[in-house]
């Protein structure tokens, strides 16, 4: 490490030491100082069109890798328009540290009028953060810059601030070192691993539900369900999990089908699922049922205290637990899983309304058009439907932003941050017209990065799905249908590749043609 340099080239070379290879950010004369050491740097600096696109880009990143994405934004507006995407990370447990700027220490809380000034600008971000940390000590930057991506992935992963004030920003380091602060991880309890073993022993017809805490542990989730002969009911974030597994149910708990499976079990084990209404009652009818007997697995112990209530909680990693659990459990089967959960799958199947199932029948078409492909979407109809029943070809192909939080604007920059984390694989990303514009100007970061990307743009003229909610509702519809702009021109102004597709034929020829040739590429289909 260099000796005596400012804090802002300081902090790049602490970033570069702890591993990070990418900042997402736009300059700014309050964050100028951030950038003073980044060109000479190994990390690559990626401009969004807006703060929020930077949010998103950090979150589609740390989707595909696991670890931070990172954001550089200013003081204020800057983030304050990134407030969204770091919302939507908090909602999906995305691991993600923004850097702000903040007004000199001097003049903070005073209100005095100074550029870009909010009255606790920290304050703002605590209320749903995991953390945010000021920088008020030049000397404490290793320290506190350890302690924020650490805190970031560890427990429940999430989004974490640190701001730094602009006189601090400036001030001069004789040395600073990395400092290596291991992520704090629970310890599971030995009785709680007892117990839960006694109850999977003694159970007839388990079922195992696995979310997006699961994601990263496919290996261990596919021997413990093959050991105990248990269907595993995937929840929009744990799509991909056990891909074509005869014990999967790639279907939503929403589904009466799948709750039905769920009803007649005497053992449901939940492995890293919040229990959260936009997978479990999608269509707020409150009808999933009562669980006859609940083990959840999962690595926040509040977000257990948070959802029913278990017979048994186990806190900690996944793949861990999972593990243990393997080690303690005997040689169990013959509890007829394959077969409950293809009678699961069928039904699931046969439930959904004709245009869902046929939005579900094209989404796997166009999987095997693109088999190496990952699918991120953003609220529109094909993505609604996907999280109904989608059948992805491996975990982590099959994210959106359309649960949880349920933020709009999400696919260009989430798809951008995607392709970056994993230029080997290119990325589907579904976005309807009235979702497109509003991050409409990220798909020009697509082509000027060079990436894999095809936007398919599900363009029904305006918030369809809104629009039928009002109608179903006996509300008049007003402000749903914005007209969409000239697509073709769109791609051609961004420097996109364009086709425009009228029928499903040729939607998937499409996609399949345009992911085969590579770069960024924008395909309409006129719903």
């Amino acid at each position: 490490m260099s000796t005596d340099m400012s804090v802002g080239e300081a902090l790049v070379h602490l970033l570069e030491a702890h591993g990070v290879e990418i900042v997402f950010g736009i300059p700014g004369v309050h964050t100028a100082e951030l950038y003073r050491g980044l060109a000479a740097s190994k990390i690559r600096h990626v401009t969004p069109r807006h703060e929020q696109g930077a949010g998103f880009m950090a979150d589609g990143y740390a989707r595909v890798t696991g670890r931070p994405g990172v954001c550089f934004v200013i003081t204020g507006p800057g983030l304050t328009n990134t407030i969204t995407a770091m919302a939507q990370a908090r909602a999906d447990s995305v691991p993600m540290l923004v850097v702000s700027g903040v007004n000199a220490r001097s003049t903070l809380g005073r209100g005095q009028g100074y550029l870009h000034e909010l009255p606790d600008q920290s304050g703002l971000i605590r209320s749903f953060a995991k953390a945010s940390f000021t920088l008020t000590d030049a000397s404490e930057l290793a320290g506190t810059l350890a302690r924020s991506l650490a805190l970031a992935i560890s427990g429940r992963p999430g989004p974490v601030h640190l701001e730094i004030p602009t006189d601090v920003m400036v001030a001069r380091l004789p040395k600073a070192e990395m400092v290596a602060v291991e992520p704090a991880q629970p310890q599971t309890d030995a009785g709680a691993l007892k117990a839960a073993t006694a109850l999977i022993a003694g159970a007839r017809a388990p079922v195992i539900l696995a979310g997006g805490g699961a994601i990263r542990a496919d290996l261990s989730l596919r021997i413990f369900a093959e050991r105990i002969d248990a269907p595993v009911v995937l929840t929009v974030n744990g799509r991909g999990l056990l891909a074509d597994h005869a014990l999967r149910v790639p279907a939503s708990p929403s589904l009466a089908p799948v709750r039905d499976l769920l009803a007649a079990s005497d053992l449901v084990i939940a492995v890293g699922t919040e229990f959260g209404p936009t997978d479990y009652d999608m269509y707020a009818d409150g009808g999933f049922p009562t669980l006859r007997k609940l083990v959840r697995l999962d690595i926040s112990e509040g977000q257990i205290g948070a959802g029913p209530e278990a017979d048994v909680a186990l806190v900690g990693d996944s793949s861990a637990v999972l593990s243990r659990l393997l080690d303690m459990l005997p040689e169990t089967g013959g509890r007829n899983g394959a077969a409950r959960a293809d009678a699961a799958r069928r039904a699931a199947m046969a439930t959904l309304e004709p245009r869902v199932a046929g939005e579900v029948a094209l989404l796997q078409r166009l999987y095997g058009a693109t088999p190496h492909a990952r699918f991120v979407g953003d609220s529109t109809q094909l993505v609604y439907a996907g999280n109904l029943y989608c059948d992805a070809p491996r975990p982590g192909h099959w994210f959106n932003a359309a649960t949880g939080y349920g933020a709009l604007g999400y696919v260009p920059p989430g798809a951008i941050g995607a392709a970056l984390a994993d230029p080997a694989v290119p990325v589907v990303a579904i976005v309807g017209d009235g979702g497109l514009q509003f991050s409409l100007g990220e798909i020009g970061v697509a082509a000027e990065e060079r990436l894999d990307v095809v936007f398919l743009v599900w363009n029904n003229h305006g918030y369809r799905e809104i629009e039928t909610f009002m109608l179903d509702a006996g509300i008049a519809p007003v402000g749903v249908k914005p007209p969409p702009p000239d697509m073709a021109l769109i791609a051609k102004a961004y420097g996109l590749g364009f086709r425009r597709a009228e029928d499903e034929a040729q939607l998937v020829e499409a996609v399949a043609v345009c992911a085969r040739k590579g770069g960024a590429h924008l395909v309409e289909y006129a719903v």
